[in-house]
């Protein structure tokens, strides 16, 4: 999937905004390259979850919508509620929101992952998705402009709290699917089957065929049985450093 900037002219844009063309069924989304924007592995996630036309879903941590935005365009879910701490984001995802016309099945709420027993009912979606903080917060380069560092460094939210959360609003035998990175599946792993989510199938995601895995794609079902699918590998580009279409993958 190639991100292409479009006409802004018939959306209010704020300073440094644009609009992106996502290339799935006409949909686009409004980004700011000052603050975040969104990544392959956000893309990957999307495409990688499971999903039907009648699910009820919630991403937690959404940024500015990117997966929930994806999986209504795929029509992987009915309805989602997407989830945000930081209120620029949430602002940015409504108005993307409008642009596609979804208002009405995308609901940006602006609330804290650790807080979602007081927002929302226990056993309540079908599906639950998340694209984390991959860093714990003493480790890594830390980005002068805040909301990245949000996005990037457990500040906020940590692996447990997103896993945490996930089992409450999870349904019995709903799907929870989440990226991160490789060298923390062992504590994934540990804290799924800690919240009994357990996990179903796994995909590691590489640069090409010779480069060391950089991402994993997990998926899991609440109060399931034991038993997990590894799914084959997924190179990111081709060994001429050309890009793969992502709709390909």
């Amino acid at each position: 999937m190639m991100i292409n900037n479009i006409n802004n002219a018939e959306v209010n844009l704020k300073e440094n905004e644009r609009i992106d063309d996502l290339q799935c069924n006409g949909f686009r989304i409004i980004q700011n390259p000052s603050h975040f924007c969104f990544g392959t592995d956000a893309v990957l996630l999307a495409n990688f979850a499971g999903g039907k036309k009648t699910a009820k879903a919630i991403d937690l941590g959404t940024g500015t919508g990117i997966i929930p935005i994806l999986m209504l365009a795929k029509g992987k879910a009915k309805e989602f509620t997407a989830l945000e701490i930081q209120e620029n984001m949430v602002e940015m995802a409504r108005r993307s929101a409008a642009l596609n016309g979804i208002s009405d099945r995308l609901n940006v709420v602006h609330g804290d992952i650790k807080e979602v027993r007081n927002l929302f009912k226990h056993d309540s979606f079908d599906i639950v998705t998340s694209n984390p903080p991959y860093i714990v917060d003493d480790g890594g380069y830390h980005n002068p402009t805040e909301s990245v560092n949000i996005a990037r460094h457990e500040i906020l939210v940590k692996l447990e709290d997103v896993i945490s959360a996930a089992s409450f609003l999870l349904k019995g035998n709903g799907k929870f699917a989440m990226v991160h990175k490789p060298f923390r599946l062992g504590e994934i792993i540990r804290l799924m089957q800690r919240y009994n989510i357990e996990p179903k199938r796994m995909q590691l995601v590489q640069p090409n065929e010779k480069g060391e895995a950089n991402m994993v794609l997990i998926e899991g079902i609440k109060s399931g049985k034991s038993g997990m699918k590894i799914l084959r590998t997924i190179n990111v580009y081709n060994m001429d450093g050309s890009h793969i279409d992502y709709n390909e993958l």
